[in-house]
């Protein structure tokens, strides 16, 4: 009997339903258990969020400061063969309650000498994110044996729109007749299955236990290269203002509810216009950086890759 532990914290409930997707075919064979922790915070998030409460989580989050959790469920004296850590980015970064977890004794215990499966769902940036989540699991002792990203299917324009209007109102439907769906598309949820299917192909053959990735030709993870400097200046602007965040005073004080408001105003003008610069400045770039760019991209879809050559195999 094969053994998996499955961990997350889906705010909005996406989330938990990409995963119960993605184990799906795992779960309908009786050789296999899965064990499934949904994280709960002790002070709970709203959502849809209060604006100035929403900017008001960042300082904490990049800086990984995680907060309080209940009780885990799971048996961590359990030894699982395979770990699934399905998280959201927060501010280019996992969302605090996954923090929580890779950064508690009993979830450093649990991870120890075991291979992990990252399933990421997000509007379009998770690279700085995951470096984070990869730095976490190794002081753990365990290792990324394979990742898998899911995105929105709405360009970074229309996304801008439709993402912050689903987090601040709950409202996640098309309006306008040109701005979509908020969130990951129906049908690429459906299509995590293959994922599954491998990974239970996978177990059954006795490859789980291997260092080299099993979900590769599935496409599982795939780079935008353009977004790929704009995440690195992002973060560090992130984590400067959240700084100054944190010398301000605690989550709620007075004077973080201003720097709310003025941060909320940068960000807007850093989108109207550094934003729409960076994106010209990185087309006449392009030809005397597209080697880099395309190391950086094979660094960062690996292990598991954006090829597509077995997706027939498990489709």
């Amino acid at each position: 009997m094969k053994h998996i532990l499955l961990i997350y914290y889906s705010q909005t409930g996406q989330l938990k339903q990409i995963a119960e997707s993605f184990i799906r075919p795992i779960i309908e064979n009786h050789s296999i258990t899965i064990d499934m922790e949904e994280l709960k915070p002790i002070t709970l998030y709203p959502f849809p969020w209060p604006f100035g409460q929403f900017i008001d989580q960042f300082p904490e989050a990049v800086s990984l400061i995680p907060p309080a959790l209940h009780p885990f469920q799971f048996d961590e004296g359990k030894k699982y063969d395979l770990i699934i850590l399905a998280y959201t980015v927060w501010f280019l970064s996992p969302s605090p309650p996954i923090t929580a977890f890779l950064k508690s004794a009993k979830g450093k215990m649990v991870l120890s000498e075991t291979p992990v499966v990252t399933l990421i769902a997000c509007r379009n940036m998770w690279l700085e994110a995951h470096e984070q989540v990869k730095q976490l699991i190794k002081q753990a002792n365990a290792y990324i044996l394979d990742n898998v990203v899911l995105t929105d299917r709405g360009s970074s324009l229309k996304t801008l729109a439709t993402t912050p209007r689903w987090m601040l109102t709950g409202k996640r439907d098309a309006f306008w007749r040109i701005f979509p769906r908020a969130g990951i598309h129906n049908d690429d949820i459906i299509a995590t299955q293959r994922f599954g299917k491998a990974l239970l192909f996978s177990i059954l053959n006795g490859d789980i236990q291997k260092t080299n990735p099993v979900l590769t030709g599935l496409k599982a993870a795939t780079v935008d290269q353009r977004l790929i400097d704009s995440e690195k200046i992002a973060r560090r602007s992130f984590l400067i203002w959240g700084k100054l965040f944190q010398l301000l005073g605690p989550q709620g004080h007075f004077l973080r509810k201003i720097a709310a408001i003025a941060y909320g105003l940068f960000l807007i003008i850093i989108i109207a216009t550094v934003v729409p610069a960076m994106m010209i400045i990185r087309v006449l770039l392009k030809p005397w950086r597209q080697h880099a760019i395309d190391k950086e991209r094979q660094y960062f879809e690996s292990p598991s890759g954006s090829e597509d050559d077995r997706m027939e195999k498990f489709s």
